[in-house]
């Protein structure tokens, strides 16, 4: 199968924050998949951590069932630099207590070749 490849310059965020935050009776991540998804970005991951710790301190694991309510939880977003300044102001509403990063990234895209129809 041949492939086309895309390289570009990319910001990548990173909102930082717990299983447990809500947004209007939703979890967070959600939330903000849900943002991104109406703003058409071209998408959004969420990763799970098993533990971590903020500023607080408190050390959240999946090993202590009492602390395992809270495990951190990454959003990462990939997009061009413009549209992530652009839809910050609306994370910004959004924050209670959390850490976003934000990072360039070089990114190299694999796609199949689409074929010509006959």
């Amino acid at each position: 199968m041949d492939h086309q490849r895309f390289e570009c310059d990319r910001t990548i965020m990173r909102i930082h924050l717990g299983k447990s935050d809500r947004w209007h009776g939703k979890p967070l991540y959600v939330a903000i998949i849900e943002l991104c998804r109406k703003e058409r970005f071209s998408g959004v991951t969420v990763l799970r951590g098993v533990g971590g710790y903020g500023s607080s301190g408190h050390y959240h694991t999946e090993k202590i069932l009492r602390l395992s309510q809270d495990l951190p939880i990454i959003v990462e977003v990939v997009e061009d630099t413009h549209r992530i300044e652009q839809i910050l102001p609306r994370l910004d509403g959004m924050v209670h207590s959390w850490l976003i990063t934000l990072g360039k990234a070089h990114t190299i895209l694999y796609r199949a070749k689409q074929t010509a129809k006959e």
